[in-house]
């Protein structure tokens, strides 16, 4: 008696996805689908956008960048909501115009759905701890919180705090930057 054995996908199978607005991404062979996000989403999109070109102004370190495949290795590609990365881990990471190492600071808004959340809640960010992403945002629009994860000695992503209307978003990755929670949901 045999067994079937899991297929596992690759980023090249992204390939062959139909183009019809939804996100594809793979996760250690597993296939992820989101759908194209809502107003809200860009809007908080928007927001954390002109926060950070604000403040890379006047500190000129890196650059962020928005909806950017990371691609990892064959069976690990994603399309994080937002990136920032520094000048030089991204001229040695950048091949191809995709990203192919963890970026120092992951940021996702989180979409409607207990399979969304859970995905970015804990696949992704086991994924971004175990490639070497220094922080990881959860912003979640329900709520109107951000969630800073921040690598450990161990080199887990674990929750540093959870911030709320009120509250400052600060980085220990970002010398001087500071945003205030209420602002990304206006």
């Amino acid at each position: 008696m045999s067994t079937a054995s899991h297929l596992r996908l690759t980023n090249a199978d992204l390939e062959c996805m139909p183009d019809d607005g939804n996100r594809y991404e793979v996760i250690n062979g597993e296939l992820y689908v989101s759908s194209a996000p809502g107003i809200i989403h860009q809007s908080i999109l928007i927001n954390l956008v002109a926060a950070f070109l604000d403040y890379l102004r006047d500190h000129p370190i890196g650059r962020v960048i928005p909806g950017v495949g990371v691609i990892f290795d064959d069976y690990n590609g994603v399309i994080p909501d937002l990136i920032f990365v520094t000048n030089e881990r991204l001229r040695k990471t950048l091949a191809g115009g995709r990203f192919h190492a963890a970026p120092e600071i992951v940021i996702e808004i989180l979409s409607p759905g207990s399979s969304n959340q859970r995905r970015d809640r804990q696949v992704k960010r086991n994924l971004y701890a175990a490639r070497g992403a220094g922080e990881y945002w959860i912003v979640d629009p329900e709520n109107r919180s951000v969630e800073v994860h921040r690598r450990n000695e161990a080199g887990e992503l674990v929750l540093d705090k959870s911030l709320l209307q009120g509250d400052e978003l600060t980085s220990g990755l970002l010398p001087e930057f500071s945003l205030a929670v209420d602002a990304l949901f206006v």
